[in-house]
């Protein structure tokens, strides 16, 4: 994964990372960041699983 891909990311040095997770943890708590990030992986799995569906988009019934 190349810095170029990800500018922000190079732009922050190891301490500026460390003191961002430090501040998350007091900020969040312990417990409340597993939570967090579970879910932020269950949404991207729904998300990715979405793209792949790809099935067309339920039509409409006409009623006569």
């Amino acid at each position: 994964m190349p810095a170029l891909d990800y500018p922000f990311i190079a732009m922050l040095s190891p301490v500026e990372i460390v003191v961002v997770l430090l501040v998350a943890l007091v900020f969040f708590g312990g417990k409340k960041i597993p939570e967090l990030a579970k879910g932020l992986g269950a949404g991207l799995k729904n998300f990715k699983t979405a793209l792949k569906d790809e099935s067309p988009a339920p039509e409409e019934k006409k009623q006569p």
